[in-house]
């Protein structure tokens, strides 16, 4: 009985730390990401409205990278570490461009992003355990 509580108490932390992990190539992902579009946005002509939607679709790949990372170690429920994986990485994508900004500014905004990153994890959680399947 002692090896099987071992083994699930186990199970739990390589799933934590593949979570982390996840979440840690998904920020990467997106830094580069925004690294690269300012530079596309410095040297074109690009409106001013295309920024918000490239934004959300880096946090969208970002997210679904993170959660393909993840899948390759967790086994099962795909669907609840792909949401905290987007909720994670969304609190951190905030600290991470607010310090890169230099200032915080805690808004409904905010609290959009965290319900958007948390569902788009959600569903990514989903696509990436099926595709691993």
């Amino acid at each position: 009985m002692e090896n099987t509580t071992l083994v699930t108490t186990e199970n739990k932390g390589n799933n934590i730390l593949a979570m982390v992990k996840g979440v840690f190539w998904a920020l990467s992902f997106s830094l580069l990401c925004v690294l690269i579009f300012a530079f596309i946005i410095k040297f074109t002509t690009l409106p001013e409205s295309f920024i918000s939607p490239i934004n959300q679709v880096i946090k969208i790949l970002s997210i679904l990278l993170g959660c393909w990372i993840a899948s390759k170690k967790i086994k099962s429920n795909g669907w609840l570490w792909g949401l905290f994986i987007g909720a994670i990485y969304t609190i951190l994508a905030f600290f991470v461009f607010s310090i890169l900004d230099g200032e915080f500014r805690f808004t409904l905004d905010l609290l959009n992003d965290f319900a958007f990153g948390s569902v788009i994890g959600l569903i990514s959680g989903i696509i990436a355990f099926a595709i691993r399947k």
